[in-house]
């Protein structure tokens, strides 16, 4: 038996796959935490944000932080455009792709769009009740955060955002795994 490893009968575990490989080691390793970090599926969101800099981006680096206050984070890399959108506008919007958005999900990861609010002009969205933010029609759900800190992490920054307002729609989540977009299949039948 492995310590600190629940071994269960007639479940053999196959041994870990090193993903280092001979090189460059800060290059090997953020090719390794990249290979990872593919196998963990994350939900995929919209940032957005409105103003001189307004943008929209695509993002599964988000989170939920706590309660008590409502607070969330995103992470943005310091040379992406959202990264200043955010720092000038001190709030962002956070639009959580249903399976039907794949394509929306996929324009706001795009280069090539417009610049400002010209890259709404493409996708249907309603203005936040509190900071007017893009919100997208059709999300799972949708959050207004005004900016509480900013905080450095390599080549991003980690923003800690206040939840002002926060509502929610219906379907079932766009996923990210394995560098691809999945749809999520609900269970047919809960088991005890």
């Amino acid at each position: 038996m492995t310590p600190g490893r629940e071994e269960r009968p007639g479940s053999p575990t196959p041994p870990p796959v090193s993903v280092l490989r001979p090189g460059n080691e800060q290059e090997t390793a953020a090719r390794a935490l990249r290979e990872v970090m593919s196998q963990f599926a994350t939900g995929i969101t919209v940032l957005t944000t409105r103003g001189e800099k307004a943008h929209g981006m695509t993002a599964n680096a988000f989170t939920s932080v706590s309660l008590e206050p409502p607070m969330v984070l995103c992470c943005v890399a310091r040379t992406a455009r959202m990264h200043d959108a955010i720092s000038d506008a001190r709030h962002f919007g956070v639009s959580v792709l249903s399976t039907e958005q794949e394509s929306v999900a996929r324009y706001f990861a795009s280069k090539g769009r417009p610049a400002g609010m010209a890259q709404f002009e493409q996708v249907d969205w309603f203005p936040g009740r509190h900071t007017a933010v893009p919100l997208l029609v059709g999300a799972l759900a949708w959050l207004e955060c005004d900016v509480t800190e900013t905080y450095e992490g390599g080549d991003h920054s980690i923003f800690l955002g206040t939840v002002r307002h926060a509502s929610r729609g219906g379907g079932q989540p766009l996923l990210f795994l394995g560098g691809g977009f999945h749809h999520h299949d609900p269970p047919t039948a809960r088991s005890a």
